[in-house]
């Protein structure tokens, strides 16, 4: 069975758009058509219904995907434990991360890394802390910074530094001046928020879904300085790690009572192979950012 159009076949099965996936490909549609259709010839069995709009896989072409799945992820471990033979002259990681942790300590750290590491090549993927537990799984990832306070029976971790969620409201808002304030307080406000799957807007959803409260949303953004300059503009009060801010910034953070503790680490999944180049990550972030990162 081509290995290929096994690969081509799980992109199309996530897809499920003939057009989306070839162009994740980087191929023509139509070769990703001629593709498909010598893999149903090969196996004599139809795998896809083909729809004006949108395709779906036939009872076939699951069974298929689930045994398609295993053997690509097999194939890219075997290449990794080959790759050890060649040591950390080389290598390459895929490193899930959101866009604030991304952006606000890891520039420095992964700069060290490499210049420690010149020849091992780290591809960085930004998403929410769901999204990337969910690649850790899938296999599309080989760490992802996550919180490790909620653990996951698939996926390894460890705690690389303690934080707290606070609120970020601009130093003239009346919150400026309390010690604290709750949840419900914060939910009443209007607010900018990071999007559904982020671990800064989990806490304020979770806490309205509880207390049936309607929250006043005014802004989703996933881009952390656009979020500051929104709270600056007194659109709305957000939620924030300390981290974000910097002295020049017309905003503060006001804690909540009670408060809101989140541990960051790395995730992996359990029974999937880390390589070299992917533990001399672990252990340099571990050496690094606890020391150089405020808790």
């Amino acid at each position: 069975m081509d290995i290929k159009r096994l690969h081509y076949f799980t992109v199309l099965a996530d897809t499920r758009n003939f057009t989306q996936a070839a162009e994740q490909l980087g191929i023509a549609q139509s070769a990703l058509s001629i593709s498909m259709r010598k893999l149903e010839d090969q196996l004599d069995l139809k795998l896809i219904n083909r729809l004006e709009r949108r395709m779906n896989l036939t009872a076939d072409g699951e069974v298929l995907l689930k045994h398609a799945r295993t053997i690509l992820e097999t194939v890219e471990q075997a290449e990794k434990e080959l790759q050890e033979l060649k040591g950390l002259t080389s290598g390459k990681i895929n490193f899930g991360v959101s866009a604030m942790l991304g952006s606000y300590f890891l520039p420095e750290t992964l700069a060290q890394f490499k210049q420690t590491y010149p020849g091992i090549q780290v591809n960085i993927h930004e998403a929410g802390t769901d999204t990337l537990e969910k690649m850790l799984i899938q296999g599309n990832l080989d760490l992802a910074l996550i919180r490790t306070d909620q653990p996951h029976d698939k996926i390894r971790s460890i705690t690389l530094l303690q934080e707290e969620i606070v609120a970020c409201v601009p130093t003239t808002h009346p919150f400026a001046e309390k010690s604290s304030i709750t949840l419900t307080e914060f939910c009443q406000q209007p607010l900018v928020l990071f999007r559904e799957g982020y671990f800064l807007r989990e806490a304020v959803s979770r806490h309205c879904q509880q207390h049936l409260i309607m929250p006043d949303i005014h802004f989703e953004t996933n881009l952390t300085e656009l979020l500051k300059s929104l709270v600056k503009k007194q659109v709305g009060i957000s939620t924030c790690l300390a981290l974000i801010l910097n002295e020049n910034d017309p905003l503060t953070t006001v804690p909540f009572n009670p408060t809101i503790p989140l541990k960051l680490g790395l995730g992996w999944k359990s029974n999937h192979y880390l390589s070299s180049a992917a533990r001399a990550l672990v252990e340099f972030l571990q050496a690094e950012v606890a020391v150089s990162v405020p808790t």
